[in-house]
C-alpha cells in the first residue's frame, strides 16, 4: 500500500541544516496496522507527514497504492489527500462552531457529495465510533475522547485507503486513550490500513508491527501478529 525509499528530510534555518530523516526505507501492507514509535525528536511525526503527503521530503521516493506521489502537482496532491487518505491529529482539529455531524460532513461536501448523502455517510461514521447520540453536539459539549472519536469518524466517513493517526491519544486520559485504540482496532479488523504515531508502547499491542525510530533512522522493527 505504501512504499518509502531512501527518504531524507532536511530543514534549513539560515546557514544551519538539520537532517531529521536520514534515508528511511519502509513498506506498509494493505490492511496493516503499523505503529511508528520513538522518543521525542526521533522523527516519528516527520516521517508520517512525508508518507501522508502533508509535507514533501528533501529526496527519496514515495508510492501509495501504485501512485508516485512526489510526481503529482500541488493540485493533484490535494485531490489525492481529499479523496483517498484520512487523518486524525492529536488536537482533534474540529471546527468549534459546527456540530459533530457538520464537522464530519465538511470534507464530504468538498468532494462533491450532496448534503443528504454527506449526512448519511456522516451518521454511519458516528455510529461506527459509538457517538450516534452526539450528532448535534458542538465540540465544546464533548469530552476530549468524544472529540477524538468525531475526528476519527470524519476521517473514515471518506472511506480512505489509509488512515494516518498522529499521536491520537496524546491529550487523553488512560480510559479515553484505550477507547480510541479500541475504535482503531475495530476499524483495522474491517480491513482499514492504519499508520499510527505514538510514544506509548501499551497502545501498540493490537498493531501488526512496530517500527522504532531513533535520530531519524529506523533502528528496529517488531512484528506482533
Amino acid at each position: 500500500m505504501i512504499s518509502v525509499k531512501n527518504i531524507i528530510k532536511t530543514y534549513t534555518n539560515g546557514d544551519i541544516e538539520t537532517q531529521v530523516l536520514k534515508g528511511i526505507n519502509l513498506e506498509v501492507q494493505t490492511g496493516e496496522f503499523l505503529a511508528i514509535m520513538g522518543k521525542s525528536g526521533a522523527g516519528k511525526s516527520t516521517l508520517m507527514y512525508q508518507m501522508s503527503i502533508l509535507d514533501e521530503p528533501t529526496s527519496g521516493e514515495i508510492t501509495i497504492d501504485g501512485t508516485d506521489i512526489l510526481s503529482l502537482s500541488t493540485k493533484e496532491k490535494t485531490e489525492f489527500r481529499l479523496n483517498r487518505l484520512g487523518y486524525v491529529f492529536q488536537d482533534y482539529a474540529l471546527v468549534p462552531e459546527l456540530t459533530a455531524i457538520e464537522n464530519i460532513m465538511i470534507p464530504l461536501l468538498m468532494r462533491g457529495l450532496s448534503t443528504s448523502d454527506a449526512r448519511e455517510h456522516s451518521l454511519l461514521a458516528l455510529e461506527d465510533v459509538g457517538l450516534s447520540h452526539r450528532v448535534d453536539n458542538l465540540p465544546s459539549q464533548l469530552s476530549g475522547g468524544e472529540q477524538q472519536r468525531v475526528s476519527i469518524a470524519r476521517a473514515v466517513a471518506q472511506d480512505p485507503i489509509i488512515l494516518f493517526a498522529d499521536e491520537p491519544t496524546a491529550n487523553l486520559d488512560s480510559a479515553s486513550s484505550m477507547n480510541i485504540i479500541d475504535v482503531l482496532m475495530e476499524l483495522n479488523k474491517r480491513g482499514q490500513t492504519i499508520v499510527m504515531v505514538t510514544h506509548e508502547k501499551e497502545y501498540t499491542l493490537h498493531c501488526n508491527r512496530i517500527v522504532f525510530l531513533e535520530d531519524g533512522k529506523i533502528i528496529k522493527e517488531e512484528k506482533l501478529r
